[in-house]
């Protein structure tokens, strides 16, 4: 049995409220364990005083700093000293940085770049930049939200709720990008007749996006959320479940040969990439090249039998669609 990854996790009082300790360390619990918890903040400071109450049932250790300028922000300085002397004391394989704070984005970048695993946890506020900068990124507010929802009678809807607020957070990866990626995941990763184990689906996932947690968009399983997508297929093969892309009711033949016949009927016109681009669109709204295969459009179209790509204008910025031997007018 493999030694389980040792945390340490690292609060900042100032921008994370008490009400989220439970699921702070049910969440880190997940990949590891803790072996140091630490909470930083000003103490004497009345607003902290719910965190007081947390700390002895926990066993976390509060950290005294204090605010010695008005505006200055002293907590990030000494969670910042403090996670890289832990760093260089060598006991631990990760971090997990418990803030809504864009300011300890360097902090993680820089754990992450001495091997260390970071997981940050905090508000969907959180800036974007500390989010990303993190392996993993946790919404703590949605894990709230969906933990309460299990309490509730009508746990569906509460659920939807959940996800109708999560696609209005700006900071958040929207579920339009995690689509795209998994396409593209499955596209370049997938073997060509089953497609791509749901688990490394889900890991490839979250290395391009850290905040992905399928939690974020109203659901309890990967595999839910996976069905709600028209363009993919789950298949069970054993004792696993792989994910594939829909076959596309139309064969790429078809669409190649309406595509020959769409130019060799606007011959006489100039037809450029991007007007051709958009007939398609129009024409085949669910068609995607690289659901065939293709990286690029240009390559795509260079293969339709009787068809040509010609470069013209300055540094050929000019691409127009032409039968093959015919020449431009």
């Amino acid at each position: 049995m493999a030694e389980e990854k040792r945390f340490a996790v690292l609060i900042d009082a100032d921008n994370v409220s008490s009400k989220y300790i439970k699921y702070i360390l049910d969440e880190i619990s997940n990949y590891g364990v803790v072996t140091y918890k630490r909470i930083y903040g000003d103490w004497t400071n009345t607003t902290l005083a719910g965190w007081k109450d947390v700390l002895l049932e926990n066993s976390i250790t509060p950290i005294q700093q204090y605010s010695y300028t008005f505006g200055k922000n002293a907590t990030d300085s000494a969670m910042i000293i403090d996670a890289m002397d832990i760093l260089y004391s060598f006991n631990v394989n990760g971090f997990c940085i418990v803030s809504s704070d864009s300011d300890f984005t360097k902090l993680a970048v820089r754990l992450r770049e001495s091997g260390m695993i970071v997981i940050g946890m905090g508000e969907v506020k959180t800036p974007r930049p500390f989010s990303v900068a993190c392996n993993i990124f946790k919404y703590l507010d949605i894990l709230t939200e969906d933990e309460e929802s299990t309490s509730e009678a009508d746990t569906t809807d509460r659920l939807l709720e959940v996800g109708q607020k999560v696609k209005q957070e700006k900071n958040m990866t929207d579920i339009k990008t995690i689509e795209k990626a998994m396409i593209n995941i499955i596209n370049e990763n997938g073997d060509e007749d089953k497609g791509i184990s749901i688990g490394e689906l889900g890991n490839r996932i979250l290395k391009r996006h850290p905040d992905f947690d399928v939690r974020n968009y109203g659901y309890t399983k990967l595999s839910k959320f996976l069905t709600t997508f028209d363009c993919l297929v789950l298949n069970k093969n054993k004792s696993a479940v792989f994910v594939h892309l829909k076959d596309n009711n139309m064969s790429i033949e078809i669409i190649k040969k309406e595509i020959f016949e769409f130019v060799k009927e606007n011959k006489d016109t100039e037809i450029n990439l991007g007007q051709l681009n958009q007939w398609i669109m129009n024409t085949f709204p669910e068609f995607n090249i690289k659901n065939y295969g293709y990286a690029k459009f240009t390559k795509f179209v260079n293969d339709i039998e009787g068809l040509t790509i010609k470069s013209s204008g300055k540094n050929g910025c000019i691409k127009r669609v032409l039968l093959k031997n015919s020449t431009p007018v």
